[in-house]
């Protein structure tokens, strides 16, 4: 039987990215991953509760760090809140994760299943921050629409960073991202279309 082994977690999550890129993820079996690990099922088990939370595990972890960062930077509008928490976020959790997360990216892109649960899980990241700026006295309104502004901007900075020979830092393709966005909401409005006075030529 495989012994048990303090990392359990990371060698469970080496193991099925492993397998995911060589034979898909649905082609694989927890057994499989847990073989691989050295591990037992009934470890894998203890960790996750099925092979697409090796994926997703990181979620709610993620979730609690980003909503504590809004909390914190109250002094600052909503927009800049979220986007100070995200680089927080990307610096302590998710850069020296890079390659990790790279191989995540990938698996989900192949999958649709994935996919689906990948929108799912960010449409409710996306509640949570507004909830965070609500908390903060944002109003319902300003609070989703900065919420959603810079979930765009991370989708964004996180396409960028797991490019192949991409070198530079989440944190400066976030930064990008968000000037970007600024730069395209910020441009001049079309000039309305005359008002139709519903009368024929004469």
């Amino acid at each position: 039987m495989p012994r048990w082994k303090p990392d359990a977690v990371e060698r469970l999550q080496a193991a099925a990215l492993e397998l995911f890129d060589e034979q898909g993820f649905e082609r694989t079996t927890v057994a499989e991953i847990a073989r691989r690990a050295e591990l037992t099922q009934r470890t894998f088990f203890n960790h996750f509760a099925d092979k697409r939370e090796v994926l997703f595990g990181m979620d709610a972890e993620l979730r609690q760090e980003l909503v504590r960062e809004i909390t914190a930077a109250d002094a600052l509008p909503p927009l800049d809140a979220v986007v100070c928490a995200m680089r927080v976020v990307a610096d302590k959790m998710l850069e020296s994760r890079r390659a990790v997360v790279t191989r995540r990216y990938a698996v989900i892109a192949a999958n649709p299943e994935l996919q689906e649960r990948e929108l799912g899980k960010n449409a409710a990241l996306t509640e949570d921050i507004a909830a965070a700026l609500h908390a903060r006295g944002c109003d319902p309104t300003g609070a989703f629409l900065a919420a959603g502004a810079a979930m765009l901007a991370q989708q964004a900075a996180m396409r960028e960073w797991t490019r192949p020979g991409e070198t530079r830092t989440l944190r400066d393709l976030l930064t990008e991202a968000v000037r970007s966005l600024r730069t395209t909401v910020g441009g001049e409005p079309a000039e309305p279309s005359p008002p139709d006075s519903g009368a024929g030529p004469s």
